[in-house]
């Protein structure tokens, strides 16, 4: 079974760890399109955004809980 684009870059961006994605969150709402997006349209490259800061939430700006 094909995995949805949006879960497959989702799970690419979390595989860099913690602080990564707080520097892949702050690039992708300043409109740049990182290579785990490539391919996607505006609305899933949305989709990757609002999951990803879902799943930071919980560390709330840092990587300590």
């Amino acid at each position: 079974m094909k995995q949805n684009p949006v879960e497959h870059a989702v799970e690419m961006l979390c595989l860099k760890g913690c602080k990564a994605l707080w520097t892949d969150i702050s690039l992708m709402e300043d409109g740049e399109i990182l290579p785990e997006l490539q391919g996607l349209d505006d609305e899933q490259r949305n989709q990757v955004l609002v999951e990803i800061k879902s799943i930071m939430a919980v560390y709330k700006g840092s990587c300590s809980l």
